[in-house]
């Protein structure tokens, strides 16, 4: 008989070994990391340390291989609840953290503005505090990134930023975990980023460095990320070593590069600056020639919805592109994220190399 993992663990069941020995024995003991996120909000990965974001995608993997790929069942959110505000529409987001958080045992409660009018009848602080007295965690999808503020400042309960004008941290930690699958590792990678300097790009921007990655940025003239924003990434790139491109050709950015990533060039909000958009966007379509500059072992992300003009097919379904993979993992960090502040529970597979 082969010897292999799923063998090994089917002999070790029948003689009536442990789960957690069988863990031990073929993972090793886990390494342990002196975090602790119990209770913290989520608003941005740039309050989050390197150890952290660690954390966060060692717990995700964890969770992927313990209910994905062995079978397990973890109650880990039983009795627990979590409110979900949406005041944009999504697919990911929503089934990501709906069924995720079921999933584990737990409650979700889907909130759009059409079943609770936040800031309107309502004010921020007064749902704040009752949605405290009825649930567990708030995870709110807003345009306003000050709104999330607000809600953390008057919630006694962790809030979760499903998306604001500024950042898309959940989207980056499912970006992360999709390379570090890909690469078996995320120090010293190079991401090229290409299209409009929004959200998604802002939690890139606060957060490779402390994860060892460099990051090179083509945003059209007008439509760079936020100055603010910009100056804090610079400083974290200094400290941290790697190396910042900001420039407005795609061809520099992809030079050697990666990892290709874009993203929508029209926001839910933009409609009315849609001919103004794709007229500023024409030449950042990434495509084969695009590829050419980049690294042999180039890989392609979109955090989807996609349209054509952002990417053709030849790059987004090929091989090299990670986009589905990317999007399921959203369901395995947006998990982890929620395990992470709402219990003490720690990941019990050997912590991955960064």
């Amino acid at each position: 008989m082969l010897f292999n993992r799923r063998n090994f663990v089917t002999i070790a069941k029948l003689a009536g070994t442990s789960k957690q020995l069988l863990r031990q024995f073929w993972y090793g003991t886990p390494a342990q990391m002196n975090v602790d996120l119990k209770g913290r909000d989520l608003l941005t990965l740039q309050n989050y340390t390197a150890d952290e974001l660690k954390y966060l995608l060692w717990m995700a993997s964890d969770l992927k291989q313990r209910i994905k790929h062995e079978g397990e069942y973890l109650p880990l959110m039983q009795g627990k609840s979590l409110a979900m505000i949406f005041e944009k529409r999504s697919t990911r987001t929503r089934l990501s953290a709906e069924t995720g958080f079921a999933l584990l045992g737990g409650h979700p409660s889907f909130l759009t503005t059409q079943d609770i009018h936040l800031g309107t009848n309502e004010s921020l602080t007064d749902t704040a505090r009752v949605l405290s007295s009825m649930t567990n965690a708030i995870l709110a999808r807003v345009y306003n990134h000050n709104d999330l503020h607000l809600m953390a400042k008057e919630a006694t309960i962790p809030i979760i930023n499903g998306l604001s004008d500024l950042y898309h941290p959940l989207q980056i930690l499912a970006d992360y975990l999709t390379l570090q699958e890909h690469y078996g590792g995320l120090k010293g990678l190079t991401i090229a980023w290409v299209g409009d300097g929004n959200n998604v790009l802002q939690s890139f921007m606060t957060s490779a460095a402390q994860l060892g990655m460099h990051l090179r940025i083509a945003t059209p003239r007008g439509f760079e990320p936020d100055l603010r924003i910009t100056k804090i990434t610079e400083q974290n790139f200094k400290e941290y070593g790697t190396k910042l491109l900001l420039t407005t050709d795609p061809l520099e950015a992809a030079d050697g590069a990666n990892v290709l990533v874009t993203d929508t060039w029209i926001s839910m909000g933009q409609e009315e600056e849609k001919e103004e958009r794709l007229k500023a966007f024409q030449g950042y379509q990434i495509t084969m020639q695009t590829a050419k500059s980049a690294a042999s072992n180039w890989t392609f992300l979109h955090c989807l919805p996609r349209k054509p003009e952002e990417v053709d097919d030849e790059v987004f379904y090929s091989p090299q592109s990670l986009v589905f993979q990317e999007a399921e993992n959203r369901k395995w960090t947006i998990m982890a994220v929620m395990v992470s502040l709402l219990t003490d529970y720690s990941p019990q597979l050997r912590k991955p190399t960064f």
